[in-house]
């Protein structure tokens, strides 16, 4: 970043951005303070401001890009999310102003309706979900209640970045700040067994499952989380499946079968989608469901193929990037070769990433059936120095929480692809 960054201490009645007034600090973290604003109309908001000044320079490029995703992703027309209304620079600190919540986040909530609740939050994480966004830190502190009580998600940004325990430790130089984090992080992002993890829905509905048994029980499930020591034991248990099953059954037995799909170690065998969280919630006597309107459906006109496919980066260097598959298939091709941008390697659909040690050279292979105009994506790529002429990926290609492998699956308009930490939607048009 070429731009200069200078410290920005703001107390109450300094102006931000020229236009917001600070009426108090809600709170700070790592990377950012949060302020109560007041804009010339009178109008209260929340702004979030990232403390540049404190990080260093090596990656405060990459902290902007995650930051300005943030606001993107608060763009999505969901009523479950916090909106992004306005964005800008003061002393080359980028800042953020969203809607403010007056009634403060769940730890704060007493004698909570905990399925209406619960089903908002999932309703949150569907929306972000169907836009190729996964929340990657759900936990009570990033659920806030608007003026009528009504849950949405906040702080899907840096906050749930996988580099989060680095910079804390090695910038901030807070190593205690971590132990929240693991608290609601699933054994594959904890311990990834290949590389880094690729971070799936199921990571948000494992945690969840964590935080809905908090919020019942008023423990954590895997055990206490005061000091370091504790850390080790939590996520053995975790990774063992190890939980107090007793004690949710005698505070609300309604909760145990989707607590228990939520919890399971591994995200194979876990709820998938939301959808099957959904499904396995308690009754709800208000009937909120007819309040949800997805922000996809299957009427969207992203849904219905006109004059073929594409693929569009929904999170990654390149968000907003859109493929048309179509167009990339020359000269009687049907075959599309996905991988990281590298001059070694001739990829038709050549993926950058911020860390592109997660996405293989030759990552995926896009295929299409001419006979019946379906396409499919297999992991890997024919390679002639490989064992048996198949080269596969590092860290291993999802459609939507569905691990794929050499043999193939089919995708369609709606299907979110990942691939390292990039995600592509699948459209028609």
């Amino acid at each position: 970043m070429g731009t200069v960054v200078q410290r920005c201490d703001f107390g109450k009645g300094d102006r931000i951005g020229g236009k917001y007034r600070v009426e108090n600090e809600l709170g700070e973290g790592s990377f950012g303070k949060v302020f109560k604003v007041k804009d010339s109309k009178g109008d209260i908001y929340a702004l979030k401001l990232l403390k540049l000044w404190e990080v260093h320079p090596d990656i405060r490029q990459q902290l902007v890009d995650r930051f300005d995703m943030e606001f993107e992703t608060g763009r999505i027309s969901s009523n479950y999310l916090v909106h992004s209304l306005d964005h800008g620079l003061v002393e080359g600190n980028p800042y953020i102003v969203m809607e403010f919540c007056p009634g403060g986040d769940l730890l704060q909530l007493r004698n909570p309706d905990l399925t209406k609740i619960g089903k908002q939050v999932l309703y949150g994480l569907k929306d972000l979900h169907a836009c190729g966004k996964v929340h990657r830190d759900l936990k009570p502190e990033n659920v806030l209640l608007r003026e009528d009580g009504s849950a949405v998600l906040t702080d899907f940004g840096i906050s749930g970045d996988r580099n989060k325990r680095m910079t804390e430790r090695n910038i901030m130089g807070k190593p205690t700040q971590i132990f929240g984090t693991y608290a609601y992080m699933p054994p594959e992002q904890v311990k990834p067994k290949r590389g880094d993890a690729t971070v799936l829905p199921t990571t948000d509905i494992f945690s969840f499952g964590v935080m809905m048994y908090q919020l019942i029980t008023g423990k954590l499930p895997f055990g206490e989380l005061n000091n370091e020591n504790d850390v080790v034991l939590y996520i053995r248990n975790g990774e063992n499946g190890n939980w107090n099953r007793t004690l949710l059954q005698k505070r609300n037995v309604a909760f145990c079968k989707v607590i228990e799909g939520c919890l399971m170690p591994d995200y194979k065998e876990r709820l998938p989608t939301i959808d099957k969280v959904l499904e396995l919630m308690p009754d709800d006597s208000k009937n909120i469901n007819s309040s949800y309107k997805p922000t996809y459906n299957d009427n969207a006109p992203q849904m219905s193929i006109h004059n073929g496919v594409l693929l569009r980066i929904m999170q990654g260097e390149e968000y907003g990037r859109t493929y048309k598959l179509d167009e990339l298939l020359h000269g009687g091709r049907r075959v599309i070769t996905v991988g990281r941008q590298d001059a070694s390697v001739n990829n038709l659909l050549p993926v950058r990433e911020e860390e592109s040690c997660y996405i293989s050279r030759k990552h995926c292979t896009l295929e299409v059936d001419f006979s019946t105009g379906q396409w499919y994506i297999r992991d890997g790529q024919w390679d002639r120095a490989a064992t048996d002429n198949w080269k596969h990926s590092l860290n291993g290609t999802y459609v939507n929480s569905t691990e794929v492998t050499g043999y193939g699956i089919v995708f369609r308009p709606g299907d979110i692809i990942s691939i390292g930490d990039v995600k592509l939607r699948v459209e028609g048009y």
